[in-house]
């Protein structure tokens, strides 16, 4: 099972980026996709999912509205817009989601704990 994100970069606050993050190994029919990211002397944030189903994903307030998710056979895209100085972080996508947002905690787990290899997203001006 393989995970590699791409795509990430400088941009200045308002600019947007797309990160792509490929998986080989698994069908993202059947395995939740997370998106995390963590900056210098921060704690890690889960903020994105990727995963079959109606099930309404929540974000937490320092992403929503800005980034959405969307994927297809084998990729899974991470849409970024609006993007802040505080966006500046390394960019993983994981094998499971875990989101803590203002209703609680969401967690998407089937067994499988693998990380890609991150992308580094700077934005500044």
């Amino acid at each position: 099972v393989q995970l590699q994100a791409s795509g990430g970069g400088f941009v200045q606050p308002g600019g947007s980026l797309t990160l792509s993050c490929v998986v080989s190994g698994i069908s993202l029919e059947t395995e939740a996709i997370g998106w995390y990211r963590q900056a210098p002397g921060e704690e890690r944030e889960g903020f994105a999912c990727s995963r079959t189903g109606d099930e309404e994903v929540p974000s937490p307030d320092s992403v929503e509205g800005r980034f959405t998710v969307s994927r297809d056979e084998n990729t899974v895209y991470l849409q970024m817009h609006n993007l802040k100085p505080e966006d500046t972080a390394v960019y993983y996508c994981v094998s499971r989601c875990e989101i803590m947002h203002s209703g609680g905690f969401y967690n998407v787990w089937y067994g499988m704990n693998v990380w890609g290899k991150g992308t580094q997203v700077t934005v500044s001006s």
